[in-house]
């Protein structure tokens, strides 16, 4: 049974970094496409990043360099780490993984001082 369990989330300040992470199971991550997407309030949601099973990734233009996608094949586990964070950058952040149109429950990312 394919899951994705988001973690990570939380309150940080403008500026600020923050990792968030994705524990997948009932598949092999490296296999397959997978991605980070984010809804802000009252908006659609809207691809961050993913990354396919060979290696190569895809940003959102959002991003501009402060977002970085990583795996730990080992762990079977996505990583996304964010830095330079704004408040636009608020939103519920979702690990999705397309061949199954599984997503995850989310995590609140919240950028405010």
């Amino acid at each position: 049974q394919v899951q994705l369990v988001e973690s990570g989330g939380g309150l940080v300040q403008p500026g600020g970094s923050l990792t968030l992470s994705c524990a997948a199971f009932g598949f092999t991550l490296s296999e397959y496409y997978v991605a980070w997407y984010r809804q802000p309030p009252g908006q659609e949601r809207e691809l961050v990043a993913g990354i396919g099973a060979t290696g190569r990734r895809n940003y959102g233009d959002f991003v501009k360099g402060r977002f970085t996608i990583e795996r730990d094949d080992g762990k079977n586990t996505l990583y996304l780490q964010m830095n330079n964070l704004s408040p636009d950058d608020t939103a519920v952040y979702y690990c999705y993984a397309p061949q199954w149109m599984y997503w995850g429950q989310g995590t609140q990312v919240t950028v405010s001082s």
